[in-house]
């Protein structure tokens, strides 16, 4: 460990110190400039130092910054009047510090309706292989990744998890003790896999059928990263009961939220769940002064038309480079590459880095990307012409 260094060893960052940012370029201590591509994993989606976000907080800072929720939040209200009028099925929203908070309490609300609704022996949670979920105990417990459960003591009771796409095994865990299924409309961390439309309509039947919540979480994949306001929303016929939503809903604030239908959320009475800090002024500024950006139709196509260039331009790079990229992957500006060689995801994050260009990883062999929603044509040309450099290096070193 470095001299004067007392931070937990969970993280191994290279030594680089990034001082300020603009857009979807963050600037080191020394100069040098890097274009972001991972947007600190999804989250910065109006890129770096966005003046209205910064404005609108920095005024929410010389009045009030904290109450906790003994008292009433006006920001709350009017943020959570937004998110319900957008979507049809929504009518309450609790607003957290995060996405795993936003989780623990998806999945809370979930299991309460069905206690409220004299269903005891309804607690389980069906999720699937690859999916993440945050890391707090039932997060990884509902995702069941092994490598995160690993050290941190039993399994808890109550998560069932059934292989990604296996219909047949989904139908057959279903049974008079299942609560809620829990789903990521488009995974990221277990690979960047976008479920088929078909599979969230017939989640929504099969709960429906079965009298079960669904609960969908987009943490990563809501907030306009996929060219919709919410990822669900491409899909007529596959709404959730309860949704969990963060990362760029603050766009770089820390903010988390989940909504939920009038149903689903009617057992939640005073003393089923509180937060100390979740939706406090500072936060409801940011997620107000986002909400209003990303939720106009002029932002989301510029999403859809920046991302279809970004992906065709990748979709080049695999007919480029067949012997190192199997598939391209995601949905709008989540995206991921498919890697052949085992373990060619992270030497490409590696080289990515040495050419100045940030990105990420994530399950079964995937470099995945996650830019800021406001990058230009230009950047994203600039980015391909920077994992071309990658790729061409790493086809020469075999």
């Amino acid at each position: 460990m470095a001299k004067g260094n007392h931070l937990f060893d969970c993280y191994s960052p290279p030594d680089i110190t990034f001082e300020r940012g603009q857009g979807a370029w963050l600037t080191t201590d020394t100069g040098e400039r890097y274009l972001d591509f991972i947007a600190g994993i999804a989250v910065n989606a109006l890129g770096h130092a966005p003046k209205d976000i910064a404005d609108a907080v920095t005024e929410q800072m010389g009045k009030l910054w904290h109450l906790s929720n003994m008292f009433l939040v006006p920001g709350q209200l009017e943020l959570s009047e937004k998110y319900c009028r957008d979507l049809p099925w929504a009518d309450k929203v609790f607003f957290q510090n995060s996405g795993t908070e936003s989780l623990e309490l998806a999945m809370k609300t979930a299991r309460r309706y069905q206690y409220g609704e004299g269903r005891e022996q309804r607690y389980d949670i069906i999720g699937f292989s690859g999916a993440f979920h945050g890391r707090t105990f039932a997060a990884i417990n509902a995702a069941g990744n092994p490598k995160y459960l690993e050290g941190f003591g039993p399994r808890l009771p109550g998560f069932i998890h059934v292989p990604f796409g296996d219909h047949d095994a989904l139908e057959a865990a279903v049974s008079e003790t299942t609560a809620a299924i829990l789903v990521e409309p488009v995974q990221g961390e277990g690979g960047v896999r976008a479920l088929p439309p078909e599979c969230l309509r017939g989640l929504r039947k099969l709960c429906d059928d079965n009298d079960i919540l669904l609960i969908y979480d987009e943490v990563q994949c809501g907030a306009g990263r996929t060219g919709q306001l919410w990822a669900h929303q491409w899909v007529e016929g596959g709404e959730p009961d309860i949704m969990a939503v963060a990362k760029g809903v603050g766009g770089g604030f820390p903010l988390g939220a989940v909504i939920a239908s009038e149903e689903a959320a009617k057992h939640m009475v005073p003393g089923t769940h509180g937060t100390t800090y979740g939706g406090n002024p500072l936060a409801m500024a940011a997620g107000n002064a986002v909400y209003d950006r990303i939720s106009d139709d002029g932002f989301l196509e510029h999403v859809r038309d920046v991302s279809n260039m970004f992906r065709q331009s990748l979709a080049g790079l695999k007919d480029e480079f067949p012997e190192l990229i199997n598939d391209v992957r995601g949905k709008g500006l989540l995206v991921g590459l498919q890697m052949v060689n085992p373990g060619d995801n992270l030497v490409a994050k590696t080289h990515a880095l040495e050419h100045k260009l940030l990105v990420g990883t994530a399950g079964d062999n995937v470099l995945r990307m996650a830019p800021p929603l406001v990058i230009s044509e230009a950047d994203a040309r600039e980015a391909v012409e920077r994992l071309r450099a990658v790729f061409r290096g790493m086809e020469t070193a075999e």
